[in-house]
């Protein structure tokens, strides 16, 4: 019918003479169109949709709907426009209107610069403007979409009338359906509908290729006959073999037009045309199975371009089609004829590529770039990241460094180093480790979690068992594995068994895991942060004694961590009644949202604006959580922080070194090894990443150096610890010494305006003696260019501290100039 005659209009056999003939065709066909009513039908839909008139009038509508349509939360559908308006307000809504661009021509030319062959249409935008079509998607989505695949792929040949020679036809991938079902609530009432199901990919098949149009050789005449479509669900019966017929033999002709003789046919395999085809598992998500029940499965079939677009581990939402095939085993099982079900997936959507950086839209990089020139964002994020947890800055620093991530260097693809920035936190009970831990999960924009009673050493890097289906050896990854480009969180390190640790050593450091078992020898990637913690011996942690005798982990193992922190439970009434009064706010504040919604309670108003210690008020600068998550994701995606030769100081880390191997070689705790070095390095770049920059500066290094410091003297015994801060304190650079040197800078340029006034008004006057000025002042950009000189970038807590007005300075920012008054 008319696919066949599409197919073979597109398979490039009739040259290129057609194409502009085609073109001119399809545009004719939109302009010259007779309306029919598609709602005026009396046969069940499927037959409706099946007439050749209606199918014209489907594809007008939907071509129509492509060409016109502009997403705009302020216009309507195709850009109509209310008549209550006056004449001004329409002229300035039809002029904003037809200013911003046609949504889906747009989609289209970034599809064909891609070589794709995917079209992502809403759901809800066809809802706003073809309610009858979207409606018909959900009751016979099958026929449909077919009506629709050949509306796309003549749309795109009208605006690339070559692009058939790329790809044969384009998919209509249908996203943002509002209802979301779950696997255990699919029934008959599904069946052959559209469904929207989640949950987790836990098996991946391989591909393979499915016979689409089929070509039949007639073994009399050698004629060759077709093409015949292969319908999807006769293609996926399953019986073993010679017990029903095959499926080129189903769709086989009865005669042959050329001889008249009824056979026999063979199927033309060089001829016939084949896609893609895969099957995977999709198990519930842990999170939504009722409690005492366990996971279910069902099978889904990715078609086309959609092979391998996720990988087992990935939480993904999936809208498809709810099928039935009849099946073979079951039906010989039971007695009595039996259909085994699964989704033919049309779109698929991670939970990752929410925030994925890809999928930012214009309106969130313009928030993350007002975000980034902020000079506070880095204190931003630290008091954004667990803002339900009071104070621990050290570990929420260490966290932001390794969900943020370093930049991985690979030297002539010989010796690869890491990037990642692993954490350990060791410390008492109730000190919030493990509710860092589940922050850190749900922020992170790929996350697994394991405990360590939970997790063995294959459970953790990788196991090979016996696959069900093909009955051969099978590798499957483990959490290591599956948190690739991702954070990996093991909570109770302490309490993993000694073999089980020493198998993820490979792991934290090389990042990747070797397997060499049951005939298969290879090696998976492990490219991830891992953050763990730990309980010290006997519970508490005994300050008296170093780190290492406080845990019991050996020293390879500590190495490989690049930032140690000590969480301990200090005895400080004006602390705990601090603590105290946040806990009883907190829980006073989380009000559940359906109650505010339905009005049984009142919105929790915040009961305090104090600010940090750092001048920043703790409640209006902490950045929404959806924010904070798209800004990691940025990060990562899109900034490489280059460490350039004279942007830091490299004397002061030889030094640090230096004086680092001294101190732990005679106070003990952990052992400073060249890793260290290179931690230090990989902070450093995280700490720009927070930032945005391209490249590595004196702050990030100072930052980095406090981090490595606050790791390692929190690691000694607590009678070392105040005398190693007094040796270290030259590495850390203080607040104090850049207020002195910034206040010389200033007076430094305000006595040479004096000088410069002077002799100014030496000239002018013609006098030796003149008065002294009143006021000087001094550009700010002037100050802060002399500033950056000296490696200091941020100007603007100086100019409110006391220091600043003290020496009898004043901001006039509307000017932007530093005056002093005399």
């Amino acid at each position: 019918g008319l696919d066949d005659e599409a197919d073979e209009g597109r398979g490039g056999e009739d040259g290129d003479g057609n194409e502009g003939k085609d073109a001119e065709e399809v545009e004719s066909d939109l302009e010259d169109h007779e309306e029919i009513n598609l709602e005026a039908f009396d046969v069940p839909l499927r037959e409706w949709i099946a007439q050749d008139r209606t199918r014209k009038e489907i594809q007008y509508k939907f071509r129509y709907f492509l060409s016109k349509f502009r997403e705009d939360d302020e216009f309507y559908g195709y850009g109509f426009i209310p008549l209550k308006e006056g004449a001004e307000a329409k002229r300035r809504r039809e002029r904003i209107l037809f200013q911003s661009p046609l949504t889906y021509e747009e989609r289209i030319r970034h599809m064909c610069s891609s070589n794709k062959a995917a079209l992502e249409v809403s759901y809800m935008h066809l809802m706003l403007v073809e309610p009858t079509l979207a409606l018909w998607i959900d009751e016979a989505p099958r026929d449909m979409l077919d009506v629709m695949n050949e509306a796309a792929t003549r749309h795109t040949l009208r605006l690339f009338p070559s692009y058939h020679t790329i790809k044969d036809e384009i998919h209509v991938r249908v996203s943002d359906v509002p209802l979301l079902d779950s696997l255990r609530d699919l029934r008959r009432g599904h069946l052959d509908g559209l469904v929207k199901v989640s949950g987790v990919i836990t098996r991946r098949s391989g591909v393979f290729p499915q016979l689409k149009l089929a070509f039949y050789d007639c073994m009399r005449c050698k004629f060759i006959t077709g093409p015949y479509r292969v319908e999807d669900s006769s293609s996926q019966s399953s019986g073993p073999e010679g017990s029903g017929r095959d499926v080129s033999e189903t769709n086989a002709p009865a005669m042959c037009p050329e001889c008249d003789g009824e056979g026999p046919f063979k199927l033309n395999a060089s001829r016939s045309r084949y896609r893609n085809y895969q099957r995977v598992n999709l198990q519930e998500r842990p999170g939504s199975v009722p409690p005492g029940r366990v996971p279910r499965t069902k099978e889904v079939v990715f078609l086309d371009d959609l092979v391998d677009c996720a990988r087992p581990g990935e939480e993904v939402e999936i809208t498809g089609i709810y099928c039935s095939s009849y099946d073979y085993h079951l039906t010989s099982r039971s007695g009595f004829p039996v259909f085994s079900t699964f989704v033919s997936a049309n779109h698929v959507r991670k939970k990752e590529d929410a925030s994925a950086a890809c999928n930012l839209s214009e309106a969130d990089r313009l928030s993350i770039m007002e975000l980034a020139s902020d000079p506070n964002i880095g204190k931003r994020i630290i008091q954004s990241i667990a803002p339900s947890i009071y104070g621990h800055e050290h570990v929420k620093m260490a966290l932001a460094m390794s969900l943020f991530g370093a930049v991985p260097k690979n030297v002539n693809d010989k010796h690869r180093i890491r990037g990642d920035v692993n954490v350990l936190l060791l410390g008492d009970p109730g000190t919030a480790k493990s509710q860092m831990l589940k922050y850190a999960e749900a922020t992170a924009p790929r996350a697994v979690y394991s405990t360590g009673k939970g997790a063995s050493a294959v459970g953790l890097t990788a196991s090979v068992h016996k696959d069900p289906l093909t009955k051969e050896w099978t590798l499957e990854g483990g959490a290591l594995v599956l948190a690739d480009r991702g954070v990996c969180l093991i909570d109770e390190f302490d309490k993993m068994n000694e073999q089980d640790r020493t198998s993820i050593h490979e792991a934290m450091e090389q990042q990747s895991i070797s397997i060499s078992k049951a005939g298969i020898v290879t090696s998976l990637q492990a490219r991830c942060s891992v953050i763990a913690a730990a309980n010290p011996i006997g519970g508490r942690y005994d300050s008296s004694c170093t780190l290492s005798e406080n845990v019991e982990l050996t020293d390879p193992i500590l190495q490989r961590f690049d930032c140690l922190c000590v969480l301990q439970d200090v005895v400080d009434p004006v602390a705990d009644e601090r603590l105290a009064r946040f806990v009883t706010e907190s829980h006073m504040r989380s009000v559940p949202t359906s109650d505010v919604a339905r009005g049984a309670a009142l919105a929790p108003q915040r009961l305090r604006s104090e600010t940090s210690p750092d001048g920043i008020d703790s409640a209006g600068d902490l950045i929404p959580q959806a924010l904070l998550r798209k800004y990691i994701q940025y990060a990562r995606a899109n900034c490489r922080p280059a460490l350039k030769g004279g942007t830091f100081d490299q004397e002061k880390i030889a030094s640090l070194y230096v004086q680092l191997r001294k101190e732990s070689s005679s106070a003990g705790g952990v052992p400073i090894a060249v890793r260290h070095i290179e931690s230090i390095m990989r902070m450093s770049e995280a700490h720009a990443k927070m930032h945005l920059r391209d490249y590595v500066r004196d702050d990030d290094m100072d930052a980095s150096i406090k981090c490595m410091l606050e790791s390692f003297i929190s690691a000694q015994k607590f009678s070392v610890r105040r005398s190693l801060r007094k040796s270290f304190a030259k590495f850390m650079s203080s607040g104090e010494d850049r207020v002195h040197l910034l206040l010389h800078i200033l007076q430094d340029m305000m006595r040479n305006e004096a000088m410069y006034q002077t002799i100014r008004q030496r000239q002018l006057l013609k006098k030796e003696e003149v008065p002294p000025p009143e006021a000087l002042e001094v550009p700010l950009d002037e100050f802060e260019s002399r500033a950056r000189d000296r490696r200091i970038y941020d100007v603007a807590e100086f100019c409110k501290g006391q220091a600043f007005q003290e020496a009898g300075y004043s901001l006039d920012m509307r000017r932007r100039v530093i005056v002093r008054n005399f």
